[in-house]
């Protein structure tokens, strides 16, 4: 039988801790490891400090989470809303019908989701399109265009100041 008070650690497991700066001669002794002389050789420097820079824990955003600048939001568009327009007699749908449709705000991104059915063929123009949603519009005779983000030769906008001007 094995009982707690009859277990150690292997023999070389637990070292003691070098105690350093006690006396001038043998190993750390005299400067402990510090060098000589400047900031470093003392023990005024608290944790984190950053020689001066803005340290990083005041640094990153805090209280209210954190707004990822690179985040691509879309508007969802579902299918029973495109089968709405399909009935007004709507053929061709693109961001700017449905923004004069009132769907969608003045100049969001569209993606297109496959909540409800819809028999009409459309050509629908959208950035974006669930997997699903592509299968059905296309089933139905409708054709599917994915248009590109606005953004300048594929990059993202910069990150710029916007951490630091919170």
């Amino acid at each position: 039988m094995i009982y707690l008070h009859d277990l150690s650690p292997n023999e070389g497991a637990k070292t003691r801790k070098r105690r350093v700066g006690r006396g001038i001669g043998g190993k750390g002794g005299k400067t402990a490891g510090r060098g000589t002389k400047g900031q470093g050789a003392r023990d005024t420097i608290p944790v984190g400090f950053e020689g001066g820079q803005l340290p990083l824990t005041q640094r990153i955003p805090k209280l209210r989470g954190f707004d990822n600048p690179f985040r691509v939001s879309y508007t969802v568009v579902n299918l029973d809303q495109l089968a709405v327009l399909a009935e007004r007699g709507v053929r061709s749908v693109s961001p700017a019908v449905l923004e004069e449709a009132g769907v969608i705000r003045k100049g969001a991104l569209v993606k297109v989701c496959a909540r409800g059915a819809i028999e009409a063929g459309l050509e629908v123009s959208a950035h974006g399109f669930s997997k699903a949603a592509r299968e059905m519009i296309e089933s139905a005779g409708g054709s599917v265009t994915e248009l590109p983000l606005p953004y300048k030769s594929g990059r993202r906008p910069s990150l710029g100041n916007a951490l630091m001007n919170r």
